[in-house]
């Protein structure tokens, strides 16, 4: 296949693949971007340099499809492509609870789709990205799969049984940690520091805490407990959050999340 690529459905996370495909070394010629609003296409295209067509039109002259739209509008387009879209086709989405099957099952036969799931931090080329290879995608799809997402984040296979689970875990996971340490702002609000202080010093020990995470290999146990002297601050903040039940609440809130992905899989 070609690596003509086409962005279907072009949001904020369309245009983030846009741009990280762009700057990882695509040939403007080889990409077509597609949008719900005639403006957006229009808009994407000065931006980018890149050709803005219709959905049937990007079917045709792109062999690569990523599929952005929202779930509630997949419908929507698949019935605009699927008279297009053959075999020779790889069609990659992004939406959320939408399964290989229900592509599958609306395109030509054999049609190879991988699904996606990725998370906000694709507009810092830092996402995390979940793939899953449907019933006719092979080790050379999701291997091109993987050269189209690397340039925005890391890459991750699971089987697609998982992909409800990720979803709940890292799909909506950034605004889990948003949440955090919007609530330590306002503690640090009601301590007596300034709101721009209280956020600087946050957000650089998120910052700080994420790449000892990421760089160390250690378990989040021992890096906790290495913050954590006896008798110190730390471990009475620690039993406060053990006491008022947060680590309970966070495995409900994932269960939540994973419980309402499987709601919109099933429509």
């Amino acid at each position: 296949m070609s690596m003509t690529v086409a962005i279907l459905g072009a949001g904020k996370l369309g245009e983030a693949l846009l741009s990280g495909m762009l700057r990882s070394g695509y040939d403007r010629d080889d990409l077509f971007v597609t949008a719900r609003r005639r403006d957006r296409a229009e808009e994407l295209s000065v931006r980018y340099g890149v050709s803005a067509v219709s959905n049937p039109a990007a079917a045709t002259r792109a062999r690569v499809l990523i599929l952005t739209v929202k779930p509630q509008d997949m419908t929507a387009l698949v019935g605009e492509i699927t008279g297009v879209v053959t075999p020779d086709h790889l069609v990659v989405s992004v939406a959320a609870g939408i399964t290989t099957s229900f592509l599958e099952h609306r395109l030509a036969a054999g049609t190879p789709v991988v699904r996606v799931m990725t998370n906000t931090p694709v507009l810092v080329d830092e996402a995390m990205s979940a793939i899953s290879a449907g019933a006719h995608a092979g080790e050379e799809h999701l291997r091109r799969t993987e050269d189209l997402l690397a340039p925005v984040g890391k890459v991750v296979r699971v089987p697609e049984s998982q992909q409800d689970a990720v979803t709940a875990l890292s799909g909506s996971g950034p605004a889990y940690f948003f949440y955090l340490v919007e609530s330590m702002i306002d503690a640090g609000i009601l301590l007596g520091i300034p709101r721009a202080v209280a956020a600087q010093l946050l957000v650089q020990t998120a910052l700080g805490a994420a790449v000892m995470l990421r760089d160390s290999g250690e378990h989040p146990v021992m890096l906790r407990e290495a913050v954590t002297s006896p008798g110190g601050t730390t471990i009475n903040a620690i039993r406060e959050l053990e006491n008022h039940g947060v680590r309970a609440a966070l495995l409900a809130a994932i269960e939540a999340a994973r419980d309402r992905s499987r709601e919109l899989a099933t429509g």
